[in-house]
């Protein structure tokens, strides 16, 4: 008989929150599976681990349907592709960052999945966010001003990361494991 399929675990939240942090030190402590996005920026930019690609190249993926999720944001185009997420099948849990637009998408593809919310408090995100270098102060107030709900219907595990990394990392395991993350229900899901 074999594995229980994986689940794939959202991780979202404010820019400045510290999701790729989060989501590398969450893999580096379990076996989770970091996905790799495609992103329609250089390869170089920023600071996640991605692929990047130009409009035509990912059109091309679009088209031939190498992506199981796909959506816009910011004046780029995100896709996951549909390899990334193959490790479900052999039972491991995947880490993925997901857009709102997107997770209701996810949630009807991929049984169990979860949705870890990232908070930290304004005066750590207007921190974080001028750390970057990025984005003028007014740039940043607007930022932290915007709103944006998740949608009903999904399970969603809330940690706030203010402090330590490790105490976010351990915080969030231990919510995940109140989930029976390792015990995902079984489904037939196609995704190739």
């Amino acid at each position: 008989m074999g594995a229980a399929p994986g689940r794939l675990i959202a991780v979202v939240g404010p820019s400045g929150v510290g999701k790729d942090s989060v989501m590398e030190a969450l893999a580096t402590a379990t076996d989770f599976h970091l996905v790799r996005r495609v992103i329609t920026r250089p390869s170089a930019a920023g600071s996640e681990q991605f692929d990047g690609c130009d409009e035509d190249a990912f059109d091309a993926d679009l088209t031939r349907g190498r992506f199981a999720l796909h959506w816009p944001a910011h004046d780029l185009r995100y896709g996951i592709p549909k390899t990334e997420l193959a490790c479900l099948d052999q039972g491991r849990n995947a880490l993925v960052n997901l857009s709102r637009k997107v997770l209701m998408e996810a949630h009807t593809t991929f049984p169990g999945f979860i949705v870890v919310n990232l908070s930290a408090s304004p005066k750590v995100l207007v921190q974080r966010l001028a750390a970057r270098g990025r984005e003028s102060a007014d740039s940043i107030a607007k930022r932290l001003a915007r709103q944006v709900d998740l949608p009903a219907g999904l399970t969603v595990i809330n940690v706030v990361n203010d402090g330590p990394l490790d105490e976010t990392v351990r915080t969030t395991l231990a919510r995940l494991a109140d989930q029976d993350v390792a015990d995902a229900p079984s489904a037939t899901r196609e995704i190739s």
